[in-house]
């Protein structure tokens, strides 16, 4: 069981990674207009829903990545706020702008990985030790 929640943790910082990255392009996309591999932006959201998205998408992962680094003994915290927060914006991206079907698979997919990984991160003991300062 360690391995796998050493494993997972390790999964964490790399999707950490996609995060960051994905939510700079997203704004890099949303304020110049220019796409920086694909489109990023989602036109059935208005302007203020994907500034959101891009901000806590951003924020997601550069918290995470940050308090992996510094071994911050909040993370586990913050990250189940943004989590929450992740989950609520997904909710209203979902129901009120749900522009394709497979949307509502995403949108189950996503919620659970949130309380999996808020579950994982306040209670095992592989999360307990790192970030405890």
């Amino acid at each position: 069981m360690m391995i796998a929640s050493k494993t997972y943790l390790i999964l964490l910082v790399i999707w950490s990674v996609v995060m960051l990255v994905w939510g700079l392009a997203g704004f890099f996309e949303y304020f110049t207009g220019i796409k920086p591999f694909i489109e990023l932006q989602n036109k059935a959201y208005p302007n203020g829903v994907q500034f959101v998205h891009w901000l806590l998408i951003s924020l997601a992962g550069g918290t995470f990545l940050i308090g992996y680094l510094t071994h911050w003994n909040v993370t586990p915290f913050l990250m189940l706020v943004l989590f929450s927060n992740l989950a609520v914006l997904c909710t209203i991206e979902t129901f009120d702008f749900m522009s394709e079907q497979w949307s509502l698979k995403a949108y189950i997919t996503e919620l659970i990985f949130y309380l999996a990984t808020s579950v994982f991160l306040l209670n095992s003991a592989v999360s307990k030790s790192h970030f405890i300062s």
